[in-house]
């Protein structure tokens, strides 16, 4: 194993932006080239943080109060960090995460309003593990991205229900976190085939200090 000491890598981006095939790409990937990979997903990746998610996104749970919503989405955060994260990372393995504390900090601070709170609470339930080594944000524009949200073939859950005014809000609160964060936040415009925009992530991945790529 190529890893001394793990690595915390997460996606994100606004629904849509093709952030579940580019994690299995990425995942398949680090495999190859001779990692020891752990993917997860956030809410959820443990039994009391995946009934955390069925909460969350059910569509039926339409009068879930904003501070509500937040505080679910960081006690899942919390249990996904110290019973799998953490363990994870301290036995070197390459830890890549479905969505992190960055999207509570979008999704309930900038486009839900709840502002600063949101990375008080999550800094507090991430605790060491508040951020990543590298956070590789997918962009896309948010109609491109609605479409692509609608003509997938399965069912809206709450958050993807709210529209296009919402997820506009969504890719404007991670581009301005992003500005904010440039040495971790990495944007990879979404807009290309998978595979274009698979090999624009492995470039940024071999950045990461740490992370070797030859041969890869």
């Amino acid at each position: 194993m190529k890893l001394r000491n793990g690595k915390f890598i997460t996606f994100e981006g606004g629904d849509g932006s093709g952030k579940s095939t580019q994690i299995l790409l990425a995942e398949q990937w680090l495999k190859d080239i001779g990692y020891d990979v752990l993917l997860t997903r956030e809410p959820g990746g443990t039994r009391l943080g995946e009934s955390i998610r069925s909460i969350l996104l059910d569509p039926e749970n339409h009068d879930m109060t904003d501070m509500t919503e937040m505080l679910l989405y960081a006690a899942a955060r919390a249990q996904l960090a110290g019973s799998v994260i953490g363990p994870a990372i301290s036995e070197g393995k390459m830890v890549v995460c479905d969505r992190w504390a960055d999207s509570s900090i979008v999704y309930q601070g900038a486009a839900r309003g709840l502002g600063e709170v949101v990375r008080a609470v999550n800094s507090y339930a991430a605790g060491e593990l508040f951020l990543p080594d590298v956070t590789i944000l997918l962009d896309l524009d948010s109609e491109e991205a609605f479409n692509r949200a609608a003509s997938s073939g399965k069912n809206a859950d709450r958050l993807e229900s709210l529209g296009i005014e919402f997820q506009q809000k969504v890719r404007s609160g991670y581009l301005a976190l992003a500005a904010e964060n440039p040495e971790r936040i990495k944007v990879v415009d979404a807009s290309g085939t998978p595979q274009e925009v698979h090999m624009k992530i492995r470039s940024v991945l071999g950045s990461v200090p740490g992370i070797e790529v030859q041969g890869g």
